[in-house]
């Protein structure tokens, strides 16, 4: 018997397992809106806005490793989901996006909510479908899923006419999907695995970099077996922490921008780097000429057009991280003979001495409350149990340098992109993929009000997330770079200090507001937000001149850091790393 398209399309997603969609109706997809409206199998959660849509379905996607689903109407229903889609491109996140469009026979001609969208969206996605048949429908989203998922993944939209979603076919499900053009390469070269298995046991400073592709290919356990077999240490870039334990011995945190002494100074001084599922962006590398001067370079990756696309590499390994890390520690307990252990001592010797010259630090002698003080207590009280939602700025970084991400898929936040407003929905769809776990977005005064409505989201579906704002009453990290680039002329950036009050904010959405405001009150504050099954605002009145430390300038090489005694003297300190 043939049925609908819209029947079909939830027929489909039925099939592809799928629990929950994130999304806004419109025009053009009521009629599958009103499949929805008795549907048992598949709940659709109602955002407050698209861009929030698509941001719940990121945070749902990192916390699972399953695909988001998001479904919204036509033109600006459409056209509001390009900030989400591009976050999740940029970081590699898989999600399935069904836009509504136009009936056919109207598309191109200006019709009442017509946008281009797959035009719009064609340099953030990894592909993107406008379905002309509805005979075609199961096959494409079939299609979909499987290229959001496999390889490197990222987001895949599908245009929806309303004339298929209305048309009529038979069901017909394929169970497998064999593409000519598209064949991800996930064995990687035993030849080079041999090679770079050799490099790092005869390497005297080697250095694994860890980045989000170890987490998407669930490469965890591998990654820690090879550290810990060959006694190399790890960073990992924003992406990857968690893919490697923040609190064991080896774990260097993050490097980069905004990293720590250690590990910018591990990188600068290694012969070997071995990079594993990142792609070595201008946060990582800082001045690329100056970059990992006296290493050797291994770069392990899905994507070939990562590799050598930013630094020079000596092995190249395309294919999945899973699967080459586990031939890889094949190969060196089986087969390669060298013994590195005493060769190791010392590079590690020299590692403990930079963490003890400059652990990560900040100014404890005062009742202002600091920043990082508010992220080391929430790493305190829930001893790391938790997942961590970010904004994008200061409350990002400080979250990155102070919480000990021990577990993949325990952080979200955006990367790439560097999307403010992520955090709060990105929460709420990984309360929902997980209710029984203590969901945390730490955000700042200024992202949060970026997407703050999706706080109805999360009363009305009672997700208890809980957000610490760390409230400095600026745009903190664009004044931080206005105070050390120019002159401290701060343009645009101070924000009100009343406007708007939080507490207030939360009680108008019936959650819980709470407020703090000296550094005595942070603990009880955080330990009574936990205690609510509610969502709650915590307002934590911080000291708003903190800045982030370490910091490499833009155009420096990353063991150029400005660090926080710098800040007197910082006219000459950038005059000179200029």
């Amino acid at each position: 018997m043939k049925i609908s398209g819209a029947e079909i399309f939830i027929e489909c997603l039925k099939k592809e397992g799928v629990k929950h969609i994130f999304g806004y109706p419109g025009g053009v997809v009521l009629n599958i809106f009103d499949f929805l409206h008795d549907e048992k199998d598949l709940q659709l959660i109602l955002t407050r806005h698209e861009q929030g849509a698509v941001h719940a379905a990121d945070g749902y996607a990192r916390a699972t490793g399953k695909p988001g689903v998001v479904l919204v109407t036509s033109g600006p229903g459409a056209t509001n989901t390009v900030t989400g889609i591009a976050t999740a491109s940029m970081d590699s996140i898989p999600l399935v996006v069904f836009s509504g469009q136009v009936p056919t026979m109207l598309i191109g001609n200006d019709a009442f909510q017509e946008a281009d969208i797959v035009g719009i969206t064609r340099p953030c996605t990894k592909y993107n479908y406008l379905v002309k048949d509805v005979k075609d429908l199961a096959h494409i989203i079939k299609e979909a899923f499987y290229i959001a998922s496999t390889g490197r993944p990222g987001p895949v939209l599908i245009d929806l006419p309303k004339d298929v979603t209305t048309g009529k076919a038979d069901f017909v499900w394929p169970e497998s999907i064999k593409m000519r053009t598209y064949r991800p390469t996930y064995e990687g070269n035993r030849y080079m695995i041999n090679q770079a298995a050799h490099m790092i046991a005869k390497a005297k400073r080697p250095v694994l970099v860890a980045g989000g592709g170890v987490i998407a290919s669930g490469a965890s356990k591998e990654l820690k077996e090879l550290a810990e077999y060959t006694d190399v240490p790890v960073t990992m870039t924003l992406m990857g922490l968690g893919a490697f334990p923040g609190s064991h011995k080896l774990s260097l945190g993050m490097p980069g921008m905004h990293g720590t002494y250690y590990a910018n100074r591990s990188i600068q001084e290694s012969d070997l780097l071995v990079a594993i599922g990142m792609r070595f962006d201008d946060r990582v590398t800082g001045k690329i000429s100056a970059f990992a001067p006296h290493a050797k370079i291994i770069h392990i990756d899905i994507d070939p057009t990562s590799i050598k696309k930013n630094v020079r590499v000596d092995i190249p390994i395309v294919g999945d991280v899973k699967k080459v890390l586990s031939t890889m520690n094949k190969v060196l307990k089986e087969e390669v003979k060298e013994q590195w252990g005493e060769v190791r001592k010392a590079w590690l010797k020299q590692i403990d001495a930079w963490k003890a010259e400059r652990p990560m630090s900040y100014d404890k002698s005062v009742d202002t409350i600091k920043p990082q003080y508010v992220v080391e207590k929430i790493y305190e009280l829930t001893k790391g149990d938790a997942i961590i939602a970010t904004e994008v700025g200061q409350n990002q970084m400080w979250t990155a340098q102070f919480f000990k991400f021990d577990k993949p898929r325990t952080l979200l936040s955006s990367g790439g992109l560097g999307t403010m407003g992520y955090g709060l929905p990105a929460a709420i769809g990984a309360q929902l993929a997980f209710p029984n776990k203590l969901v945390i977005d730490v955000a700042g005064d200024g992202s949060i009000q970026m997407n703050i409505q999706e706080l109805a989201t999360a009363v009305i579906n009672k997700l208890p997330v809980k957000v610490a704002i760390l409230n400095n009453r600026y745009l903190g990290m664009v004044r931080q770079w206005q105070e050390l680039f120019f002159q401290e002329r701060y343009s645009h950036t101070k924000l009100d200090e009343s406007v708007p009050d939080f507490v207030k904010i939360a009680e108008a959405y019936s959650a819980v507001g709470l407020r703090a405001t000296k550094r005595s009150e942070v603990e009880p504050v955080l330990k009574e937000a936990f205690s609510i099954k509610k969502p709650v605002f915590m307002d934590f009145v911080v000291d708003w001149n903190e800045k982030v430390y370490p910091m490499v300038p833009a155009g420096a090489a990353i063991d150029e850091m400005l660090f926080r005694e710098d800040e007197k003297k910082s006219e000459k300190k950038l005059k000179a790393v200029k």
